[in-house]
């Protein structure tokens, strides 16, 4: 009797059977266009900013034809260790805490006390840091207009070096980039949502 050799296999190899190229995303190939998309805010965070909201910011912005080259993805990512992060054309701004409180130290306060001053935040100055009772509505500004802000500067940063392929000038220039913008936009930014 012989044996069925199955059609799969040539000369003892198993042949591959599906496509394998690599499915197009954002984090492994260059977009055509801003891709917006999100993850599940994890246990205890939820994502107070929408989709929606992120589009009607950056139609605000003076030089978003500057900034949108090589800006593949906004991600509105798990929440957790930080408020948000750039890596080579993606932005990740983090799920915020369901009760809407966020603590913290006093030096990072203070270096944000004028946003926060304007943005009316309530707080409490503790012996270990500052806890802040953020509204809905704060809390979108805030990622909006600093965090937001604050990740596409790391990005200018990066298109703007010689190799393009890193964040070369750093925190302080991301921390310089988002404070000059967020002056030139809050006008327009709070007739845009209101408050």
């Amino acid at each position: 009797m012989n044996r069925k050799t199955t059609p799969k296999v040539k000369d003892g190899r198993v042949q591959k059977k599906n496509r394998h190229e690599i499915t197009p995303n954002y984090w492994d190939f260059r977009q055509d266009s801003l891709q917006i998309d999100i993850e599940s805010p994890g246990k205890g965070y939820k994502h107070f900013l929408k989709k929606r909201d992120i589009i009607r910011f950056l139609e605000m912005l003076p030089n978003w034809k500057e900034i949108d080259i090589e800006l593949d993805a906004i991600l509105l990512a798990q929440g957790g260790g930080a408020d948000g992060w750039y890596n080579n054309g993606v932005i990740g701004i983090c799920a915020w805490d369901k009760n809407k409180t966020c603590s913290f130290d006093k030096e990072y306060f203070n270096a944000h006390h004028d946003l926060f001053k304007r943005l009316g935040l309530d707080y409490e100055i503790k012996r270990e840091g500052v806890v802040c009772h953020f509204t809905e509505s704060q809390i979108i500004a805030y990622q909006l207009l600093h965090i937001l802000l604050h990740e596409i500067g790391h990005h200018h940063d990066r298109i703007n070096t010689k190799n393009k392929n890193g964040t070369a000038r750093g925190e302080k220039y991301a921390e310089d980039y988002a404070v000059k913008y967020e002056k030139k936009i809050w006008d327009i930014y709070f007739h845009e949502f209101g408050f």
